[in-house]
């Protein structure tokens, strides 16, 4: 499975518009940005109390692509 597609399934598993969860994927030289998109009402639930969903996602990511650099934004 794709980061891209790991997220965005994560992502649809946590909200209440599942239908409104995009995920961008942007390749620079030595990174990988993904650009998660939520309904303005689903933000507290994929950012968390403190962050922490977000960072759980980030740590996701890190363990699943190992051999280089990827860095979720949240938008």
């Amino acid at each position: 499975m794709k980061e891209r597609e790991l997220i965005e399934y994560v992502a649809r598993m946590l909200v209440e518009n599942p239908d409104k969860v995009s995920v961008k994927e942007t390749h620079g030289a030595s990174v990988t940005v993904l650009e998660l998109h939520v309904d303005r009402e689903d933000m507290g639930r994929v950012i968390g109390k403190d962050g922490r969903v977000a960072n759980a996602l980030r740590t996701l990511l890190r363990v699943a692509v190992q051999d280089r650099r990827v860095v979720l934004e949240i938008v």
